[in-house]
């Protein structure tokens, strides 16, 4: 049976996938490749940050009433993230390895760090408060991350 933590993490590791062929580009000196490889991973990235904070995190909020925990936390997570994929796609724009390079190292670990808490904390919290609800959120967050 499919959990959130499960399709959720899944969605991680696809948006992974993504930015590891942006990095691969940079590598090359390839920059039209690099930035079409970064516009599919950006993409990615607000397409599940919103299917978190339109669908999941209210849910999970709704349920339990906890509004000021771990949801807050990766909503807030969720705003330097953008703010770090912006700064990086512009970099990008300009050609700028190093300056992309840097950013792309915060990144890295801003997202594996989120990622854990989601994947270890948060995700397994939703699955055991949303048993009921689970079909009718895998369907709604399957079709909000298919339409990016």
């Amino acid at each position: 049976m499919t959990t959130i933590r499960s399709f959720m993490t899944d969605d991680h590791r696809r948006c992974d996938d993504l930015f590891a062929e942006a990095e691969q580009a940079v590598g090359k000196g390839s920059f039209d490749l690099a930035r079409a490889a970064f516009g599919h991973f950006h993409s990615a990235m607000l397409a599940h940050f919103d299917s978190e904070e339109k669908t999941l995190f209210p849910t999970f909020e709704a349920k339990t009433g906890m509004r000021m925990g771990p949801t807050q936390v990766m909503r807030m997570e969720h705003e330097q993230l953008r703010s770090l994929l912006d700064d990086a796609a512009e970099a990008l724009k300009m050609a700028n390895a190093e300056d992309y390079l840097g950013l792309a190292d915060t990144l890295v670990i801003m997202m594996q760090q989120h990622n854990m808490k989601e994947e270890n904390m948060l995700y397994p919290m939703c699955d055991q408060h949303l048993t009921a609800e689970l079909p009718a959120i895998l369907e709604r967050l399957e079709t909000e991350l298919c339409e990016q």
